[in-house]
């Protein structure tokens, strides 16, 4: 099963991207991961994006579709894959379509979870680390897991809040983003949808993502 999964910064879709790893036995393929592993690995392709990246300009998808082309072709991807964060644009959706289809990879399900966005920044901004366990879920703006003043509701660890957690100029920067219907990451999310319409063999769901973290995970599963 390979799978694109769409969703704002704040949805929870790490998470659930995790969760169907493990279930499924699936690759959990995150963007940002792909063009650190090539820059660490000193691939051509990764050397070719470090030049942009270090002068602060945006990596072609000339260099980067090759690259999310070749992580979906490992090993660990022939059991079926989930890619997370990518595309991120229309155009990038056409190119990953094409490429796709040129190298013989079928697309099975595509995957958007919807969350209104002033709720997906408070998340964010309400996410608490605890001292002990970073994985420990507690988030002031969500009541099943509101931390205990200011301790961790799973252990009782001190909690803080990552800076960039805090950078609500970044946060909104990388909604714009995401939350673009006509050019950003919606419209290429709704290229899919379209292109689903068409092509009875890919599956296109939505996903109610104000919702609680089991029951989001309860709709995934029974949905796929």
């Amino acid at each position: 099963m390979n799978i694109l999964f769409f969703g704002p910064n704040g949805s929870g879709k790490g998470t659930q991207g995790t969760i169907l790893k493990d279930k499924y036995n699936i690759a959990h393929i995150e963007s940002g991961g792909i063009f650190r592993e090539n820059i660490k690995g000193g691939t051509e392709l990764g050397k070719k994006a470090k030049e942009y990246i270090d002068r602060g300009d945006l990596v072609p998808d000339e260099i980067t579709i090759p690259m999310v082309l070749d992580r979906l072709q490992q090993d660990d991807c022939k059991g079926g894959w989930l890619l997370d964060g990518f595309p991120r644009n229309k155009v990038q959706a056409e190119k990953l379509h094409a490429s796709l289809e040129k190298a013989g990879m079928k697309l099975d399900v595509v995957i958007e979870l919807l969350l209104d966005r002033e709720i997906a920044k408070n998340r964010i901004m309400g996410r608490r680390l605890c001292e002990n366990n970073n994985n420990h879920p507690n988030n002031i703006f969500i009541d099943a897991i509101k931390p205990d003043g200011d301790k961790c509701q799973v252990c009782g660890g001190a909690l803080s809040a990552r800076d960039d957690d805090q950078d609500e100029v970044a946060i909104d920067k990388r909604h714009s983003i995401y939350y673009d219907s006509d050019t950003g990451t919606l419209a290429s999310a709704y290229y899919y949808r379209d292109l689903a319409k068409k092509d009875s063999s890919i599956n296109y769901f939505t996903l109610a993502g104000e919702k609680d973290l089991k029951s989001v995970t309860a709709e995934l599963i029974s949905k796929l």
